[in-house]
């Protein structure tokens, strides 16, 4: 199995084209985000792509107004699968390696999740695209012991692994506690998102500093058990994208909101890190 990194576009605040350099530069394989609805814009993003040889995730959040992540309140699991059907059909042209949604409600019922999320394999099949759903604040995924229950009802359903996430909602590193749900979580793992949280919040300041070194190694025992389920799985590729973000995640100075990190180096930092281990834990022998 290989690794391959994907660049995020969340936080990204040059041109496309700037992108697609920074990926090539860093040996990056392609970029994760939205497909734009704007014909122009579609076919300026399918273009870079083409001329750069990258390839792309794309990005669909459902039930969501534009150019934010959270959802609308009080949605349907109805209203959310004909959302996440639109935003396939949207983005089938730019012929996406596959889909990472952020997708559902946090308030709905068990039975309403189960609902929604069975349609999310009936739109998988029908579209003949992998659909992969992450782990994520505000939407069904949004904690451990939810997930866990999705996944022992559809045990189909592919996610990417977002553990962060799970870190603020429970405060605590909690997988380290849940060692069943993490190998659960591993043997549904499609994707993989490498950011570090800690017990307030999703987004360490810098996962270099020595203050977050419990909560980085804590991710990083995580992700080694996600990439060994991923080889026994019988995985050729594994893909990863660093996606240290803006928007409140990343930390700021009160008063002047100065930032207090680059995020491009951040994630560049995270990615090659993941790399070097990777290498070295799998190359040699990848019958673990």
């Amino acid at each position: 199995m290989k690794l391959e990194l994907f660049k995020t576009l969340w936080g990204h605040e040059g041109s496309l084209e700037d992108a697609a350099r920074l990926c090539k530069k860093s040996g990056f394989s392609g970029m994760e985000c939205p497909v734009p609805t704007d014909a122009s814009e579609k076919n300026g993003l399918i273009s870079i792509l083409e001329n750069f040889q990258l390839e792309l995730i794309a990005e669909i959040s459902t039930e969501t107004p534009a150019g934010l992540y959270v959802p609308r309140p009080h949605r349907t699991p109805q209203q959310h699968l004909d959302s996440l059907r639109s935003g396939i059909e949207n983005c089938l042209p730019a012929a996406p390696r596959f889909i990472n949604s952020m997708a559902g409600y946090d308030g709905w019922s068990l039975p309403e999740v189960l609902d929604f999320h069975s349609g999310v394999l009936e739109l998988e099949a029908e579209y003949d695209i992998p659909v992969s759903v992450e782990t994520h604040r505000g939407r069904s995924c949004n904690n451990p012991w939810r997930v866990r229950d999705i996944l022992l009802e559809l045990p189909e359903l592919k996610i990417t692994c977002d553990f962060s996430h799970f870190c603020v909602v429970a405060e605590r590193l909690v997988l380290d506690e849940e060692p069943e749900i993490l190998t659960l979580c591993a043997d549904h793992a499609f994707h993989l998102q490498t950011r570090v949280g800690y017990s307030q919040g999703p987004q360490v300041t810098d996962p270099r500093a020595p203050e977050y070194e419990e909560a980085l190694l804590a991710h990083e025992r995580w992700w080694d058990v996600v990439w060994k389920s991923q080889i026994k799985r019988g995985f050729e590729v594994s893909t990863l994208t660093p996606e240290f973000g803006p928007d409140g995640y990343l930390h700021t100075l009160p008063f002047t909101c100065e930032p207090l990190g680059d995020l491009w180096e951040i994630n560049q930092w995270i990615a090659h890190r993941q790399r070097e281990r990777f290498t070295e834990l799998f190359t040699l022998d990848t019958t673990i």
